[in-house]
């Protein structure tokens, strides 16, 4: 069974419920990094072609835990889509405000957004009751946000479920989101190259198996690589490395049957991050310093295998390329990725970042918008908020 696209619907005069994504930085009412924003913009302006008679958008923002916290509001974000659309954005006081019901029978009014779903600890329970009054607001369900989609929250998880078939549709986003993702982990074309950074194995663990089944080379870097360096007998000085990830790597190593993992051969290193980085010309790691980013050699090797690719998934940082020192070999492989003919998916939000600071992005075939997310997509084949989607009443 499928999932309904809006593009062919007729919404006209509907009062449609979106669900959005707008969970993005924001520092004393500035955002940081739009990106989340605009990609959701075409929706948005698709909706508004629909002639739709209200357009209802929720989202959440940061963890909140239930409270309302006003730096974690959504007003930014109203402001933001109403400068850029040119078009006024009524944000209510909280998502069940008794307001929210006058605003949508005032003919002027054409968007109202809900402040942020999670001031409500009814939103992460996935509480029905909260469900039904988010269900009030419209005619039309829609879900664009594939980031929370691994959830089983109110407002993707049990929404949805009171809309009818008819009326409940996969937004844009989430269709596109699903087309490349699928595409990896199906028929991926050969050679499949994964290159997998970032902090935890732990983390990671799930999506690596998958990935050692369906990937035929799997290029480790950032704070990753430290434990699978460390359960192979290499020292990694003071690197980012807990036992419990260092059990893990050792048990992936011993699947790894087919030799795909691939670790760096050499490091920039430090004393920690704010002193001057070196190149560490070998695997180990000196007791008194830390790894912080990939080295030149390891970059060149993880080139060759890249630039063979037919397909390549990307999650994860090289290094700690928020610092400049230690960017290098996170911009390389985006430089890499960005230079080749294959299908390529970068996922997870410090990869996201590092692919749009690189300025690569434009060449990468799909920047996915959730990183949890797709990571459970390509470990499982689905997701909660997708299956519901799929099988409404």
């Amino acid at each position: 069974m499928g999932l309904k696209n809006i593009a062919d619907s007729d919404l006209e005069n509907k009062k449609v419920l979106v669900r959005f994504d707008f969970n993005v930085p924001i520092k004393n009412k500035v955002i940081k990094d739009s990106s989340r924003i605009d990609l959701a913009l075409p929706t948005i302006k698709l909706l508004l072609e629909k002639n739709v008679s209200k357009l209802v958008m929720m989202s959440h923002l940061g963890r909140p835990q239930g409270q309302n916290h006003p730096e974690l509001s959504l007003e930014p974000v109203a402001h933001y889509i109403a400068e850029k659309l040119g078009i006024e954005v009524y944000l209510s006081e909280s998502a069940t405000d008794s307001g929210i019901k006058t605003l949508l029978n005032l003919g002027h009014i054409k968007i109202i957004m809900l402040e942020n779903l999670r001031f409500h600890p009814e939103e992460t329970k996935g509480d029905n009751e909260f469900a039904k009054i988010l269900s009030e607001y419209g005619d039309i369900y829609i879900n664009d946000a594939f980031g929370v989609c691994h959830r089983k929250h109110s407002s993707v998880y049990e929404l949805p479920s009171l809309f009818t078939r008819q009326n409940t549709f996969a937004g844009p986003l989430i269709q596109k989101e699903l087309s490349s993702l699928t595409k990896l982990i199906e028929k991926p074309a050969k050679p499949f190259v994964c290159v997998v950074g970032g902090a935890k194995v732990k983390d990671k663990i799930n999506t690596l198996e998958k990935l050692l089944i369906k990937a035929d080379s799997i290029l480790i870097g950032g704070a990753m690589a430290y434990p699978f360096l460390k359960a192979k007998g290499i020292e990694v000085g003071n690197s980012l490395c807990s036992d419990e990830d260092v059990s893990i790597a050792k048990s992936l190593l011993d699947r790894d049957k087919g030799s795909k993992i691939h670790l760096p051969s050499d490091h920039i290193i430090a004393a920690d991050p704010n002193s001057k980085p070196k190149i560490q010309d070998s695997q180990g790691i000196p007791e008194d310093k830390s790894g912080f980013d990939i080295g030149p050699k390891t970059q060149k090797k993880y080139q060759a295998f890249l630039s063979n690719a037919k397909t390549i998934f990307w999650n994860g940082p090289m290094g700690l390329f928020e610092t400049e020192n230690f960017s290098h070999g996170t911009f390389f492989i985006a430089e890499a990725i960005s230079k080749t003919n294959a299908f390529s998916v970068v996922g997870g939000g410090d990869s996201v970042s590092a692919i749009n600071k690189s300025g690569f992005s434009d060449n990468i075939s799909h920047v996915s918008t959730g990183g949890g997310a797709s990571l459970e997509f390509i470990e499982k084949g689905s997701l909660p908020a997708i299956q519901i989607l799929k099988y409404t009443h």
